[in-house]
């Protein structure tokens, strides 16, 4: 006899439906004066005063740190603490996002990272963000690694490391899943409404609405709206 399967407990989801509630004026007031009074240096230096608290207030303050810094920043984006984002000049964040504890986000010099409206990245994720678009209502995992550049390894009598990097954009497109310790490979598209399994190493693009998993990533399934299930008529 085969073990029974464990109950499944189903729960709404909370972070795709809570309301976005807008930043305060002094908040915004607060990063507009750190922005216009002070060198981005020292607006870092304050960063990491506030980096690791888990207060009310230090939320607040890594908020306005970052929209003191970024392109922008929309309202109700929550960082947690531990988190390192290099280069925050170059990131254009949506409203609603959650980067979570101690998530690292590592942009360029002249790069582009945006990050879509609800956009939720899950604790000790690393994001390669130099050529990163993750587009509205995406879900990235804990412990995700999204790779944007590799080295060519030419001239091969050169230490790989001391070789030219390639960057290529990564683009995670609206409603997609990347399961829990998923590795994203430079160049790779993700379909909108996908879902990529945990622990699978995605190497090629991904269509809207596939199911993919494994190493390297291959297509399990598609989604698809359920059938409709038939009348049926009760016989006597």
């Amino acid at each position: 006899m085969s073990p029974r399967r464990a109950s499944v407990s189903r729960l709404p989801a909370s972070h795709a439906t809570r309301p976005i509630v807008p930043d305060g004026a002094f908040e915004r007031g607060l990063a507009a004066h750190l922005r216009d009074t002070m060198p981005a240096k020292a607006v870092l230096e304050l960063w990491g005063r506030f980096v690791d608290g888990t207060a009310e207030f230090d939320v607040l303050m890594r908020r306005a740190i970052l929209r003191a810094l970024a392109v922008n920043v929309g309202d109700g984006v929550h960082v947690g603490p531990g988190v390192g984002i290099l280069h925050a000049e170059t990131f254009d964040i949506g409203d609603g996002v959650f980067i979570g504890a101690q998530a690292y986000l590592q942009g360029r010099v002249g790069g582009t990272c945006r990050l879509g409206k609800r956009v939720w990245i899950g604790p000790q994720a690393y994001l390669d963000a130099r050529d990163l678009v993750i587009e509205d209502a995406v879900g990235i995992g804990p412990g995700v690694r999204i790779l944007g550049s590799a080295h060519t390894g030419l001239p091969i009598e050169a230490p790989v490391i001391e070789t030219e990097l390639d960057v290529e954009p990564v683009r995670i497109e609206r409603g997609a899943d990347v399961g829990v310790n998923a590795v994203v490979l430079p160049g790779v598209t993700i379909g909108a409404g996908s879902i990529v399994g945990a622990g699978a190493v995605v190497t090629r693009d991904v269509p809207p609405l596939a199911v993919v998993a494994g190493v390297p990533a291959r297509i399990l399934r598609y989604r698809r709206q359920p059938r409709p299930r038939r009348a049926t008529v009760a016989r006597s």
